[in-house]
């Protein structure tokens, strides 16, 4: 196993900065997701590890040696792009066994790597297969076997899954984290889906215009997001602007634009600070009717989203259009008269952004 160190890796194309000092530190058989908006940067990144792309300024290190002045082929990575990039008039044994032949290994040393990996990833019977004669998933389990089977450090997943239904995708997610771990293989895993990164990390890089703007375990950035943008990626999030206007049995007190006052959790932001209040749509409750108390905002639903188990609600209130997502069984009707209340401990207080909060929240 190895572990992967990038200092302030810079990269531009005419136009757009796509790396804007990246710092990176991945541990060695660590699953990294790389999250983010598309054309945050995520693709480039990869590149850039894998030797496909020349940063600007920085450096990469395996270990505590330094990569960047290396080929592509002297890394030793693992590069999955989002296409899967088979060869077309290849079966899919020779698909697989073109790394370890392009690399001179022995028939023998070859043959068995090859039939290691079609065993990982359950294509054993298909190894004479051409790729038109294979659905989606099969035709990406290829690809990760070829990846696989050049013994490389470390693996670079661009988008792996974006190509599949939901369902397949559901499956295929999890094979992809139980395979790297079983071959305890450092792992960079790009995606834009945030449900994806939370089930498979053990650790989410959230980056946006080329800047790492949080990392931490999947609760973290789920429970704790560093920004507005992070509350609202993550899952979804609704934001009320006030002004803090104390600090009450520890908790933050804000004053709405209607006198109205709110609590969330502790900040480090000052006093008679405009603020922002931002709370999960996940931690939000909805109660029939007017209910006054703490935290209590009403107004009338307007949309009701059934999706299942769930049902996303949305109220227009006072403080603008608020969403809930509620156990479906809970739900109300759209044109019903109701109450959305939070617990302070899951309202997170931000100051306001520079940009104003409706640009800090825009995904490009």
């Amino acid at each position: 196993m190895v572990s992967l160190r990038v200092e302030g890796l810079r990269k531009s194309f005419p136009g757009v900065v796509a790396l804007d000092g990246i710092d990176l530190n991945v541990r060695e058989g660590e699953y990294v997701v790389i999250l983010g908006p598309t054309g945050a940067g995520k693709t480039t990144l990869l590149k850039t590890i894998a030797g496909l792309a020349r940063q600007d300024s920085g450096h990469i290190y395996f270990d505590q040696q330094r990569v960047d002045t290396l080929m592509p082929f002297q890394r030793s990575v693992a590069y999955l792009p989002q296409n899967y990039s088979l060869f077309a008039h290849l079966t899919v044994w020779e698909n697989v066994a073109f790394g370890p032949t392009v690399q001179d290994w022995s028939p023998r040393r070859r043959d068995q790597i090859v039939r290691e990996m079609l065993n990982l990833v359950h294509l054993s019977d298909r190894r004479n297969s051409l790729p038109r004669e294979l659905s989606g998933g099969m035709q990406q389990r290829v690809a990760l076997a070829r990846a696989l089977a050049t013994q490389a450090r470390i693996l670079l997943l661009d988008e792996p899954l974006r190509a599949l239904d939901a369902r397949l995708r559901l499956e295929l997610r999890q094979e992809l984290r139980t395979l790297a771990k079983y071959l305890g293989i450092t792992t960079l895993h790009v995606t834009h889906d945030q449900e994806e990164a939370i089930s498979v990390a053990d650790r989410i890089v959230i980056i946006r215009k080329g800047k790492v703007v949080q990392a931490g375990s999947p609760k973290e950035v789920y429970e704790d997001p560093s920004t507005p943008f992070v509350s609202n990626f993550i899952g979804e999030a609704n934001f009320l602007q006030g002004l803090l206007s104390r600090v009450e049995d520890g908790f933050s007190v804000i004053m709405l634009s209607d006198g109205r006052h709110v609590m969330g959790r502790p900040t480090n932001v000052p006093v008679n600070s405009q603020v922002v209040l931002g709370v999960k749509t996940d931690f939000c409750n909805v109660y029939h009717g007017k209910v006054e108390g703490q935290n209590s905002l009403t107004g009338t639903v307007v949309r009701s989203l059934f999706t299942g188990k769930r049902t996303t609600l949305e109220i227009q209130t006072g403080q603008g259009l608020l969403k809930a997502k509620v156990p479906s069984d809970q739900s109300l009707s759209e044109g019903s008269e109701a109450t959305l209340r939070f617990r302070p401990e899951n309202g997170i207080v931000y100051p306001i952004p520079n940009e104003g909060l409706q640009v800090a929240l825009e995904v490009e």
